[in-house]
């Protein structure tokens, strides 16, 4: 019997990661598994478990107009009661993951090893006591050893792996930093809890442009992980920026990432000045209209808020709007991310 996995991203950013049979429908999967999607039948009458697919294939039994029509099908709406997967799929589900009676995920980790990529960034690895499924550019909650705190980093590998790896900026006198910096030996326990966040790689159906500002390349490594292995027919631009080119962590595996996808052009833009470098300033000086492709895009931005701030306004002095506009902001405080 063939299993799929089902991703349910609820309202409030939580996503949990379901298995559903071939011959099963979705609710009676979330409910074996105590996920209670709304639903006042079993049987396509009411609509109310009414969600929408982002990506997968399936197939739909029995259900009345009034409890959705035609045209909210084709548009990719789904009965969940009567929806049964032919592929992996993605779901978007109109509730908060409290409503549904779930929650993030926490999974216990020990810290393989911590790698000084540079003096504004570390590279952590965690040996997952079990694989977390999650959506590439997802994040999640990291314990901080020692401490009742954590701080919330983005993946920057693939899903479903039993070892995991961060990008994280070395904040001066950040609890995490000085953790990593300081403290971290192989073997400390770490707990993860998640994954969380809108910020996901959705189906590539037309030209991406990627925009990374320094740390927040993590989760472009996650999708170009997974890009990798899927493949694509559409061409990949990604914008890496930073201060400096000893700021350019982890280059070496994009590029070979991207050799590997074999449709990515990666363009690194340097803020100083002074460096030797083809592209500097900021990318809002490099990124055109051009790159836009008359907004038949989509864009994934993932940055501090100065950088996604300029960004919209770029766009907007260009004149065009892309067909999607996927963003996270992160603060160099160490808050929890923001995503649209």
């Amino acid at each position: 019997m063939t299993s799929y996995n089902i991703a349910l991203n609820f309202e409030d950013g939580v996503t949990r990661v379901i298995q559903c049979e071939d011959d099963e429908k979705v609710t009676e999967a979330a409910f074996r598994q105590k996920i209670n999607i709304p639903m006042d039948c079993r049987d396509g009458v009411c609509g109310t478990c009414k969600c929408f697919a982002e990506k997968g294939k399936y197939e739909l039994e029995f259900y009345l107009d009034e409890a959705m029509t035609e045209d909210e099908a084709a548009e990719g709406y789904v009965l969940t009661c009567q929806m049964m997967p032919q592929s992996d799929c993605v779901i978007r589900v109109p509730a908060s993951s409290a409503m549904c009676k779930t929650a993030p995920e926490a999974i216990s980790a020990e810290v393989l090893g911590v790698d000084r990529l540079s003096e504004t960034s570390f590279g952590l690895r965690v040996k997952l006591a079990k694989p977390m499924g999650f959506l590439p550019g997802q994040y999640v909650n990291i314990s901080v050893p020692g401490t009742e705190a954590h701080r919330s980093y983005s993946f920057s590998s693939a899903p479903g792996a039993h070892e995991a790896t961060f990008l994280i900026r070395n904040i001066p006198g950040g609890l995490m930093s000085r953790y990593l910096g300081e403290r971290a030996t192989a073997g400390d326990a770490v707990t993860l809890t998640g994954p969380m966040g809108a910020f996901y790689l959705r189906p590539i159906e037309r030209p991406q442009l990627w925009l990374a500002g320094g740390t927040g390349l993590a989760p472009f490594l996650s999708m170009l992980e997974q890009v990798a292995v899927q493949g694509s027919d559409q061409p990949i631009t990604l914008y890496y920026a930073v201060t400096r080119a000893a700021d350019l962590v982890e280059l070496d595996r994009v590029m070979a990432l991207a050799e590997a996808i074999g449709n990515v052009t990666v363009i690194t833009v340097l803020a100083d000045q002074n460096e030797e470098h083809a592209r500097k300033g900021f990318v809002t000086d490099h990124v055109t209209a051009e790159d836009l492709n008359g907004g038949d895009c989509d864009v994934y931005l993932c940055g501090p808020p100065p950088m996604v701030d300029a960004v919209r306004a770029h766009f907007a002095q260009l004149g065009v709007t892309p067909a999607a506009f996927h963003f996270e902001k992160f603060n160099p405080t160490e808050t929890e991310a923001a995503a649209a």
